[in-house]
């Protein structure tokens, strides 16, 4: 497994995709030079934004799909399973929810597939009166506050990381939420990397198909769109400037 997080760390104030084009150079330099040395290995890429980095690697790489990804939406999703358990007084173990799309501003909480001890989280009497938006606005902007307070985020995807990597040279077939390449495996949207629940082994990252409820499929693709967008963005200006590393 290598690890990459290399490139220009976030200032206060900064979006994460503010970072694209400065971190890109470094990724691209970088996945080359891993992609020729070690072919075989599991690339995961932690460099903000994540998604877009993650298609940088798996472009200059050239390593399969399968071997490459991203931080993605993991710890939004551990960040909002830590505030539900909070809100509801269970064990966090008891909670199970996902956060898909992008990692940042047009993340998806999936309240169609949260689960507190086993039961879906609107067969509880309390859910209505649990602020959503309240708790998704935090998860968003987390990140943020934390870079503002300490200069860094280092304990949160530290611990995610951590988990990542656990994941694969344990070979445990954990299903988790990060940024991979998918073709079409979500309601036909895909041909971008981008969070997406993924079962992960010593062989690489295997996105999950899965169904969502209208506004969720409605949010998925927005960010999807956006991604989107922003990866052909980089890559075309890559095309000029790190042909030669291709």
């Amino acid at each position: 497994i290598v690890v990459c997080a290399a490139g220009v760390p976030r200032r206060p104030g900064q979006d994460r995709n503010d970072l694209a084009f400065e971190n890109a150079k470094i990724v691209a330099d970088a996945a080359a030079t891993i992609g020729r040395s070690s072919p075989d290995t599991i690339l995961f890429v932690v460099t903000n934004p994540v998604d877009v980095m993650t298609a940088v690697a798996l472009e200059y790489s050239g390593l399969q799909p399968r071997q490459v990804f991203g931080l993605g939406t993991h710890l939004d999703s551990m960040r909002l399973k830590s505030q539900i358990a909070h809100y509801f007084r269970v064990h966090v173990s008891e909670v199970h929810t996902r956060i898909i799309g992008e990692h940042g501003d047009s993340m998806v909480p999936l309240w169609s597939a949260t689960t507190i001890g086993g039961i879906q989280i609107g067969n509880l009497p309390t859910f209505s009166g649990l602020p959503k938006q309240e708790m998704i606005e935090t998860v968003r902007t987390s990140g943020e506050a934390i870079i503002r307070d300490k200069g860094a985020t280092v304990y949160g995807p530290g611990e995610a990381i951590a988990t990542l990597v656990r994941t694969i040279l344990g070979n445990e077939n954990r299903i988790l939420t990060v940024s991979s390449y998918i073709k079409s495996e979500i309601h036909g949207i895909g041909d971008v990397c981008i969070g997406v629940p993924a079962r992960i082994n010593r062989e690489g990252v295997f996105p999950v198909p899965i169904r969502l409820q209208d506004d969720e499929v409605a949010g998925f693709r927005e960010s999807v769109e956006k991604i989107r967008n922003l990866t052909d963005e980089v890559m075309e200006r890559l095309e000029v400037d790190l042909q030669p590393l291709k």
